[in-house]
Order: C-alpha cells, then structure tokens, then sequence
C-alpha cells in the first residue's frame, strides 16, 4: 500500500494534468454545437475561389437578415393593438344608476321617468361605444395609432379611436346630459349620488391576447424571397461574389446544414468536433509545456487558464444560442488581457489564438470574427504592457474601440463596396465591448483570492511602507527597514535592465528580512556601536539566532497573509548557504572538534527565478560595500565580482535560469549604482 501511494505520489502531477485536459476537452466538446459545416468560405466582393457552384437540390432564397428585421419593425409599428369588451360592466352599472335615480326620484323634482331613462340610455350608449381607464392622447399603447380592434364574443370589430370614451370624458357626457335635463335640479342630484362611481372601463388592453396577435404578425412575415431550382448554376469560379450572390450563397449555406442535419451519421460528427477540439488544447498544452514549463508544472496556474477558455467559449454559445445580443459586444479582450497580467504576452496572444479558433468555428461569418479578434486582442496586450494604474486599462480599452472599429469598417468597405451601405449602427456594440472590458479590473482582484495570483497593482499596494508589517520593520528595526529600501530600489533597477517584474522585485527586496524583527538587535545594521549581543554567546547559538530570522520571517509573512510569491524571497534570500562569519569562528576556536554545515547552514531553498536571484545577489554585496573603509572602484567592483562568483560557485542560481550576459549586466548595474550611492562629495572650505 506505501508503495502504491509513493507511486501515486510520484505521478500526481501527471495525473493531474491528464484529468484537467480531459475535463476541458469534456466541457468543450459540450459547449461547441454539432451541427455540420458548409464546405464552402465566402466573403462578399471577393473572388469565389473555389470550383463552378451547381445548386445539389432546390433551396429558397433568404432574405438579408436587415431586411426581414426592418419588416418586423414596420409590423411592430403599424400594429393595432386588441381590447377586450366586458359586457357584463354596461349591463350591471346601467341597472346600479336605474336603481339609484328611482330611489331619488321623490326627492328630486325634475327627475321624471322621462329624464331617469335618457341619463340610463346616455350611460349605455358610452358602454356600447367603449371607455378605456385614460385618455388616448396619454396611453403609450395608443401612441400614432387612430384605430384599435375591439374583442367582443369572439367577434373583433375595427374602432376608430376617436369614438371611444376614457374615465374623464365618459363621467362629463353623462354630466352634460343629467344637467340639460335636469336643469335647476342637477345641483341636487350631484349632492345625493356621485355619477363617476357608475363609470368604468369596460375596454381592456390584454397583455397575453395582443402578444400572442403580434407574434402571429410577426411569423407571418416571410424570410424568403425567391427559389433556386436544383441543377440551376449559382457561381462560376473566379466570379465576384456580389451582394445578390452572396445572399444566395448564405441560404444554400443555412439550407445545406439544414439539411445534412438530418441525415449524417452522429457518430463521424461526433468524432471530427472531438479532433478539432483536442487539436486547439492539445497545441496549447504542448506550448506551455516546451516554453512556459513554469506554467505547465503549477496547478493553479494551469486550471485558471482552461477555465477562462472555457467560460469565454460558454460565454460566446449561450449569447449565439439564444440571440439576444450581438456577439461583438462580449468583450473578448477580456481573456488576453487577464493572461497578461497575470503571467506574460506570449502566453496571452497564444492562448488568444486557441480560443478564436475554438469560437470562430461556430460563430457566424468565422474570417470576420477571428479576424476582429484576433488583431483586438493583439493591441490589448500590446497596449497594456503596465496595469499600476486605473487609466492604463481605460487606455487599452479605448485601443480595443478603435480597433475594432477600423477594422469593421475596412471590412465592410470591401464587403459592401459602398460607404453608405455600411452598418454604422454596429459600432455601438463595439463601444458596449470596449465598456465591458473595464470589468476586468474586478475580476483581477476576484480570480486573485480564487487561484492566489498577485498582479502588479497588488505589488504596488503592498509595496507602501505604511503597510503593517512594514511599519513593524521600520519601528522595531530601523537599520534593517534601511537596508530593504536599498535592496529593493536596487534589485528594481536590476530587473528593468535584465527583464522581469520589477515590481515583484522591489516588494520582494521589502519584505524579505522581515524576519529580523523577533530580535532587531542581534543584527549589526540595528546595533549601537560596540553593542553586540553575540559577544556573550556561543557560535552555534549565534548562528541559529541569525538563521532563524528566515524561519521565523516566514512564519510571520503566513500570519499576515502575504502572498506566496513573497514569501519566496524571505525563504531563498540566503538559499542554502552558510552563515560563514560564525562557522569560520567556530572552527577556528574548535580545531580538534569536527564541525557539523548544517547547525550553520540556511534551510533555503534557493531561489528560482531571477526576481528572487537578484535580491540574493544585491543583499550580500549591498552588506559587504557599507562596510567597506574605502569605497571606490576598484574595491566595489572587487566585493561584486567575488560575492557573485561564490554564490555561482556554490550552486544557489542554478535553478535561478539567470544567463552569464545577464549576469554581466547584474554586475555592471549594481557598480554603477552603488557608485552613483557612495560618491565621494566635496569638502566645503571654512570661513575665514
């Protein structure tokens, strides 16, 4: 059983893998439609570049997808909408006001039976005309309209708007023809009974019925114009494919897949899709495990890029899906950008590039789409070499608008051959695209607690010295908080010159002698002259007390969650070298005892990138040049070049993947800096 689980252990990166490319061929392969494809790519005003076009069956010709929509939009406008007749409320209110005017007919003088049944006739005649709950003038259903259709007994009979009567204009009627009958005795009537209580609306607008009339309207208008008979010719090879004949290809295209829809096998359509995704994942497998092994090998990093591939593609099929949006306002940028930040360009673009192919294979008009893309998402990375700043993702989002935006007009210059004739209105979606792209500033801070990644505005915040254990480092240990500035506006510096993250580096340099503040004073940068603790100590306790200022620096770096990539440079500062000063002391007052490395030596590990490289290189030189007598030239360039080499010779930037050029330049960079600190200034002359 130990031996299975070591093997297990062994192979659980390998296994890992293989279950997460399995996963992400599984949910793509769910998500990309199945439908089959024309064999055919087009594009308007181009050459058809392939073989003379014979019509296979009879297919009709569908209108342009503008030209249905603009009918449906005429529908929806010269639509009259229906009102449902309620005979029962004429009925029951004429018999309520009868009721009313006979019990105040011994009351009221004027109110003979003559005058009662005129106000009742009046009363019915506005029921039988119609009144609706207000005025037509303010009903947004009645706007332009001048006639609406009436519901009454399944019998629909066409209105004129002008006949019908609201609340207001129902109740004044009624008024008008109780006052001309009544005469003196109306005031009377209007103090005994209130005429508006016997006036509602019997016309009403139903929701479910009008919907339901419209969506009839609206089927019944056809998306076909025309037939192609089978055998007819459709397009000579070498023709321009002009806008009739690009119509016509699009409906044998739409009517093609249709078609063979229903009469394939599954199973080769089911085979050929899974192919040509496991190809796209496959190829990007294979990139980041030849060229950013790094990536490759870490399971967070590995699983956050499957899964933003996976959710832009879900992202492009439920839009497409259900059509109720173009496309092109998803803000695909979004993907490279995220990539970008979080590891490089190159990782971006090609991830970018997977993912097009992947979408374009279902997306209407592919070229178009992966063309737009492809170049958009180009000048996004491009643009954003740098996110410390709100406005530098504004900037790139601003690039992204723009390009798109040439690029669909210079398409559609081609395509249309007309300036007129391009959709101007399309550019609307690619400003909504170029709005949404400032999303991702959320989701960095989201998919950084999600997957622990540290982005460069994170680095920059925890890079401010009012950070609490910063503050802690400069109030408990004030040399120390001097040394790390040094360290890091070197180590920043260096970086620029070799390529890297100089923000890394300079929170890296910050943090990484933390650890110094469980005992500040048993440090030299942190004493008073002729003060030092280890004058009453043993060597070996000395040197566990300095060692254990990594150990604890960790402990302390988890307890205030800072994040794993800085804690690396506090663990691999020193790497695994030794704490020579103590251990030479040691061996040189216990020559008959045989010293044991390890009470003297780091528990590393040592550094693994060039970030935490150069911190290591910069911290013991930074040390050894203050505490120089002379500083010049020559005896900085001494310290540097012997500090260097030993930690070459020593093997701590072996995994460190620095060159010798680079390391050149380290060299070259630090002496030039550390003259540039240590210049020697002019002695003023003393008044006389």
């Amino acid at each position: 059983m130990k031996k299975l689980l070591t093997r297990l252990g062994r192979y659980y990166n390998v296994l890992f893998i293989a279950l997460l490319f399995s996963a992400t061929i599984f949910l793509l392969f769910l998500i990309v439609p199945g439908e089959s494809r024309f064999r055919y790519e087009f594009q308007k005003n181009a050459p058809w570049r392939h073989e003379t076009l014979i019509a296979p069956f009879d297919f009709a010709i569908y209108k342009p997808d503008e030209a249905v929509k603009a009918e449906r939009d005429t529908v929806k406008k010269q639509f009259i909408p229906y009102y449902l007749k309620d005979s029962l409320t004429s009925i029951q209110q004429c018999k309520n006001l009868e009721i009313e005017l006979n019990t105040l007919s011994g009351e009221i003088a004027g109110l003979t039976d003559q005058n009662k049944q005129a106000i009742v006739n009046t009363l019915s005649q506005i029921y039988k005309a119609g009144i609706i709950s207000q005025s037509p003038e303010t009903h947004p259903i009645l706007k332009d309209k001048k006639e609406i259709f009436v519901v009454q007994d399944k019998i629909i009979q066409e209105v004129m708007i002008d006949s019908i009567y609201s609340l207001k204009t129902a109740f004044q009627a009624v008024s008008d023809t109780a006052r001309i009958l009544l005469k003196e005795s109306y005031n009377q009537l209007n103090q005994n009974t209130n005429l508006a209580d016997y006036i509602q609306a019997n016309l009403n607008y139903g929701e479910e019925y009008n919907l339901q009339e419209l969506n009839k309207a609206l089927n019944a208008v056809s998306e076909t114009q025309g037939m192609v008979q089978a055998g007819e010719r459709i397009i000579f090879k070498g023709d321009i494919v002009t806008p009739d004949k690009f119509l016509i290809l699009n409906s044998l295209k739409k009517t093609y897949e249709t078609k063979q829809g229903q009469n394939i096998d599954r199973y080769m359509l089911i085979i050929g899709k899974l192919i040509v995704i496991l190809a796209c994942i496959l190829i990007l497998i294979l990139y980041l495990a030849y060229f950013r092994n790094e990536i490759f090998k870490e399971k967070r990093h590995l699983t956050f890029i499957m899964l933003i591939i996976v959710l832009m593609t879900f992202t492009f099929r439920f839009i497409l899906q259900h059509d109720f949006i173009n496309i092109y306002v998803v803000p695909f940028a979004i993907l490279p950008i995220l990539l970008r930040i979080f590891f490089d360009s190159r990782t971006a673009i090609f991830s970018l590039l997977v993912t097009s192919l992947l979408i374009g294979y279902f997306a209407p008009n592919n070229y178009e789409f992966i063309f737009l893309n492809l170049i958009a998402g180009f000048i996004a990375v491009f643009s954003l070499d740098k996110l410390h700043r709100r406005s530098h993702l504004v900037f790139t989002a601003l690039w992204v608008f723009i390009t798109y935006s040439v690029l669909f007009i210079a398409l559609s210059m081609i395509q249309e051959g007309n300036f007129e004739a391009i959709r101007w209105d399309d550019l609307e979606w690619f400003a909504g695209n170029a709005m949404l792209i400032l999303l991702a500033y959320p989701l960095i801070y989201i998919f950084e607690k999600l997957f622990g990644f540290v982005s460069d505005v994170t680095l920059i915040e925890l890079s401010n010295t009012n950070q609490p254990l910063l503050r802690k480092l400069a109030e408990e240990a004030p040399g120390t908080f001097q040394h790390s500035l040094q360290i890091a506006s070197l180590a920043e510096a260096v970086i620029h010159r070799i390529g890297g993250n100089p923000f890394l580096a300079y929170a890296g340099a910050l943090y990484h002698d933390i650890g110094k503040t469980n005992q500040p004073v048993y440090f030299i940068e942190n004493q008073s002259a002729g003060m030092s603790p280890h004058s009453n100590m043993d060597y070996k306790e000395s040197a566990r007390v300095i060692i254990d200022h990594v150990t604890y620096g960790e402990k302390l770096a988890r307890k205030h969650k800072l994040p794993e990539i800085l804690i690396d440079f506090i663990t691999t500062h020193h790497g695994t070298m030794q704490a020579k000063y103590f251990y030479t002391l040691y061996k040189n007052e216990h020559p008959e005892v045989a010293a044991n490395p390890k009470d003297f030596t780091y528990p590393g590990p040592r550094p693994q990138n060039k970030e935490t490289a150069v911190v290591m290189i910069i911290d013991g030189i930074e040390a050894a040049t203050r505490a120089l007598k002379e500083k010049n030239r020559d005896t900085i360039r001494e310290v540097i070049e012997k500090m260097v080499q030993a930690k070459i010779d020593d093997g701590q930037l072996d995994n460190a993947a620095l060159t010798l050029r680079e390391i050149t330049i380290i060299k070259e960079t630090l002496l030039e800096k550390l003259m540039n600190i240590y210049h020697v200034r002019i002695e003023y002359p003393k008044e006389k």
